[in-house]
């Protein structure tokens, strides 16, 4: 799986709240002003050729759709930060949380017993 660009990452959003769409569908979604047909279909395009999507055509209209659960890609996302920013180390993540106040000891305790309880189950 390869790393999406914040502009591919937004498109791939699209897909996973409003499902199969064309390139018009996804721009009506957008806010104004609207970004150019031809720019969003590139974009398209370009998750297509790195397997994030694929198509269905409709005569000249083609409808994409997402083939990458946003799970699976959170999965590697959440593994890169960690590889990348945290030396590999989920506890270095954590306590960097807990650190920067994002996350603090209730939470992190009622996580904890989340996990716990999905692991007996």
């Amino acid at each position: 799986m390869r790393q999406l660009t914040k502009g591919e990452e937004e498109i791939m959003q699209m897909f996973w709240v409003h499902g199969p769409s064309t390139v018009s569908h996804l721009i009506s979604l957008m806010p104004e002003p609207h970004p150019p047909h031809s720019s969003i279909s590139t974009i398209v395009r370009t998750l297509e050729k790195k397997g994030f999507v694929n198509h269905k055509a409709y005569g000249r209209t083609y409808e994409y759709f997402a083939i990458i659960a946003k799970e699976n890609y959170s999965k590697y996302s959440i593994s890169n930060l960690v590889k990348g920013y945290f030396q590999g180390s989920m506890n270095n993540m954590v306590s960097f949380l807990v650190e920067e106040n994002d996350l603090d000891l209730k939470q992190l305790s009622e996580l904890v017993e989340e996990l716990k309880n999905k692991e007996s189950e």
